[in-house]
């Protein structure tokens, strides 16, 4: 079952929490619950992903982002994922997560998140692609923008982001069914 109430909490924290500009960082605190746990009683990969919303969500409303998609009519999609998980998660273990915007270009917006044990090792590290949509498909990030009153310009994508958009260009679609 989604954690509505935990996102709840994550969200009126944020909502205490001064404004940030869209490239700022979201920094949360989580436990992993008996909730959480896979069959090895560790953080399980699927519910990793969750958690990771509850990270983004409340960054997308300290940018403002949650307002101007109200304001707009506007939805808001991941387009696509890259996930890295490199130490384990156990039973209420706290986990510091960090989010944020890491560059846009003309039509997503990629998100960055990484979940940090309390021992200083980064347990996971995920780079999403997220799209904002309308009735006609993808809204410009230029649009985006202006309704958050940031400035226009792309962000400078990292040579790694750069990479994994051309690997997934190069993707075949639809995959193939045999």
């Amino acid at each position: 079952m989604y954690p509505f109430i935990r996102l709840a909490a994550q969200s009126l924290r944020a909502h205490r929490l001064p404004d940030l500009p869209l490239d700022g960082t979201h920094v949360s605190h989580h436990l992993c619950l008996p909730w959480d746990l896979d069959p090895f009683l560790e953080l399980n990969n699927g519910r990793t992903l969750t958690l990771y919303d509850l990270g983004r969500i409340p960054l997308a409303h300290r940018v403002g982002l949650i307002g101007a998609l109200r304001d707009n009519g506007w939805g808001l999609t991941m387009a696509g994922a890259c996930v890295r998980y490199r130490r384990r998660v156990r039973l209420f273990d706290r986990l510091e997560m960090r989010s944020r915007a890491l560059c846009w270009d003309a039509r997503f917006i990629y998100l960055e998140q990484s979940i940090w044990r309390r021992d200083g090792e980064c347990a996971g590290h995920i780079l999403y692609r997220a799209a904002v949509t309308d009735e006609n498909g993808i809204v410009g990030t230029e649009r985006v923008l202006q309704a958050l009153g940031q400035p226009g310009e792309t962000r400078d994508i990292p040579e790694w982001v750069a990479r994994w958009i051309a690997a997934e260009d190069a993707r075949p679609w639809p995959p193939m069914q045999d």
